[in-house]
């Protein structure tokens, strides 16, 4: 059975979608330059005009956009509509320097509660399944998108929010949840807990819709089995309208990205050239339907590969990899780069909980590099010999892995803090600007 809901855009002829994104850039972009004096100001600095653009194989002529942009034009200045005609704004969830504030018309809403309900869909959700809504309302994306979704697709929508575990796991009991929606790590905890609780077995969850935070295959399988669902993927960030920029398909074989609202590139993060797909890069994303924040060529930082393969489940749209990491935050140590998710990898691959911390210090000029591991409890019960010994094989494979030696810490249940919504990975202690 195919799981579409809007065939006629989601299985388009690949001639067609060009087509359409051809026409709905050249509009954009003129958009742009009528209502933004910033981004037109960057155009007219690099000797561009609309009357340049003429399709998709002109993208590469514009200039990016990066999240300096958006807080050197904080409130206002990428706004490209009136306020009068804007209906909400959602802000990041990032807590340093000015904070991204994205402006909504009840059109952008609409479009975006769609590529919501793609997702949904996607899953398997129908108007006879209850969802629930653990990620964050108010200015985070994650809860009013995939409420938004969740309403379009007729599903029965729980607005829990984040938070209140116990709470949660009861509606989820009492109401007969069968689609979950969070964060991957506050999967993993409501999947302990119920266990732990003794509700597991009362659950009636089917699909889970998980993304706002890294997580690697390892973790997905993880949840799967605790929880006895399909975990499913979904890609997206404020800039550009929140979560459903891109979602996976039953194939759970790289996400869809919904292209007849978001054109993607792959450009290599250093010398900005665009590469082919296939080939691994940095994400940019090009919003063409946007009316109130429309980016352009925006440089999301994420590090993915495009595939444009056909899928077996018949949608026609391009599919990203999971982020492989980022190209701005990823952390160097004595010159290695490290990411959190080849972490993660290694510690679930060698039978250990996903709840980890990454600690990082520079000392007398050199770079520490810890890494703190909650034990299991039958692990918890073992002798110090036998702790020592599993940190030491838990060291070598991640030195296996990354090249670098890190100091593994096994630590006693649940020490490290939970979170309820973005997991807390690393703290870099170090004073690196």
């Amino acid at each position: 059975m195919k799981r579409y809901y809007q065939p006629e855009v989601e299985t388009m002829p690949r001639e067609e979608l060009r087509r359409l994104q051809s026409e709905r850039l050249v509009k954009q972009i003129r958009h742009v330059w009528d209502h933004v004096p910033y981004y037109r100001k960057k155009m007219e600095e690099k000797g561009v005009t609309p009357d340049d653009i003429r399709g998709v194989e002109d993208l590469a002529k514009l200039p990016f956009l990066s999240k300096a942009d958006l807080r050197e034009a904080y409130p206002y200045g990428l706004c490209a509509k009136p306020l009068s005609e804007c209906v909400r704004i959602q802000s990041t969830s990032g807590t340093t320097g000015r904070r991204v504030v994205a402006f909504y018309t009840q059109h952008d809403l609409d479009l975006w509660e769609d590529c919501c309900a793609r997702a949904i869909t996607a899953a398997g959700g129908t108007n006879e399944d209850v969802c629930q809504v653990c990620y964050g309302y108010g200015l985070f994306t994650g809860g009013p998108g995939l409420n938004g979704g969740s309403h379009r697709v007729g599903c029965l929508t729980l607005p829990m929010s984040s938070g209140n575990t116990e709470r949660q796991l009861q509606f989820m009991e009492d109401l007969g949840a069968t689609i979950l929606c969070c964060t991957p790590s506050y999967a993993a905890y409501l999947a302990e807990s119920a266990i732990e609780s003794g509700r597991i077995g009362n659950l009636k969850l089917k699909a889970g819709i998980f993304g706002a935070e890294a997580w690697t295959e390892e973790m997905r399988h993880d949840i799967e089995e605790k929880l006895g669902i399909k975990a499913y993927d979904i890609y997206g960030l404020t800039e550009l309208s929140g979560p459903g920029v891109a979602f996976e398909c039953e194939e759970q074989r790289g996400m869809h990205i919904n292209e007849d609202h978001f054109i993607a590139e792959i450009i290599d993060p250093v010398t900005e050239e665009v590469l082919p797909y296939g080939e691994k890069g940095e994400l940019v994303f090009t919003a063409i339907t946007k009316e109130a924040f429309p980016m352009i060529r925006y440089r999301t930082r994420d590090i993915c590969v495009l595939r444009d393969e056909p899928c077996s489940c018949g949608r026609t749209h391009i599919r990203m990899s999971k982020p492989m990491g980022r190209s701005d935050d990823m952390l160097i140590i004595r010159g290695v780069n490290v990411f959190p998710s080849q972490i993660e990898t290694v510690l679930l691959n060698c039978g250990m909980p996903a709840n980890y911390q990454i600690v990082v210090d520079r000392v007398n000029n050199t770079d520490t590099f810890d890494v703190e591991v909650e034990m299991t409890p039958e692990t918890f019960s073992d002798t110090v010999a036998e702790i020592t010994k599993k940190e030491n094989e838990l060291g070598g494979a991640l030195r296996t892995m990354l090249g670098i030696t890190a100091r593994v810490h096994l630590v006693a249940p649940k020490s490290i803090a939970r979170s309820e919504g973005k997991a807390v990975r690393v703290i870099d202690k170090r004073k690196l600007y």
